[in-house]
């Protein structure tokens, strides 16, 4: 295992209960098999599902493929992934553009020695 730290990947989706606790599953198990130094995770634009479990068509369709999404709770996206995260992959250009405008509000709580007046 390698000492380095790991690259975190986060999935986005709307509710966080179909597309990307999905990915996520499928991302891990790719980057485990792979041993890969990738710790992946998932969240929503939006409050709708907070703490719920994914949805069961999704949970069905995944333990046909042998993927297991029943340890997982939805969770909304914060402002501190932005600061955890290597890669923030959306699973939709509405979910890019709703990551986009989080990400816009939170940047004036943000500064960086390079910026330029």
């Amino acid at each position: 295992m390698s000492s380095k730290m790991p690259y975190k990947v986060l999935c986005v989706c709307l509710g966080n209960i179909c597309r990307s606790p999905t990915a996520e599953v499928v991302l891990r198990h790719y980057c485990d098999e792979k041993r890969l130094n990738v710790v992946v995770d998932s969240a929503g634009t939006s409050n709708y599902h907070p703490n719920k479990s994914p949805d069961s068509r999704s949970q069905k369709h995944a333990i046909k493929r042998g993927y297991d999404l029943s340890g997982l709770r939805a969770r909304q996206l914060k402002i501190q992934d932005f600061l955890e995260f290597d890669l923030i992959l959306a699973m939709d250009h509405q979910n890019f553009a709703d990551i986009q405008h989080v990400y816009n509000q939170a940047s004036s709580q943000f500064w960086s020695c390079s910026n330029q007046s």
